[in-house]
């Protein structure tokens, strides 16, 4: 993480701490969940689909990914050469922006 990102993080929380906003947090005192098949994967990038998943927010790229699926699925079953080179070239764009996305993604977390 960069240093400075992580300089405000620590400011941020000692601030919090200072004014109390730290107190009466939901699971206080009690103990950390079991969080082990976590383990191969970068501690921010879980933390942060952690938040996003309990905000209820999905990343652009899972809507994606489920689109690309669905779009791959359609393909199969076409047999019309028109409507397969519609759906070859949807699934090409999907594919496309689920990298994008995806490559997005990853270079914020480095």
């Amino acid at each position: 993480m960069i240093r400075a990102f992580r300089n405000l993080i620590e400011r941020q929380l000692t601030k919090a701490q200072a004014e109390g906003k730290l107190q009466g947090l939901e699971g206080e005192g009690k103990p950390l969940p079991d969080r082990s098949s976590e383990a191969h994967v970068d501690a921010g990038l879980a933390a942060g689909m952690r938040i996003m998943a309990q905000a209820g927010v999905v990343p652009e790229e899972f809507g994606l990914k489920e689109q690309l699926a669905a779009a791959r699925r359609e393909y199969s079953g076409l047999t019309d050469p028109e409507a397969r080179k519609a759906a070859m070239a949807r699934i090409s764009d999907l594919e496309m922006r689920y990298n994008m996305a995806r490559d997005a993604r990853k270079s914020f977390f480095r």
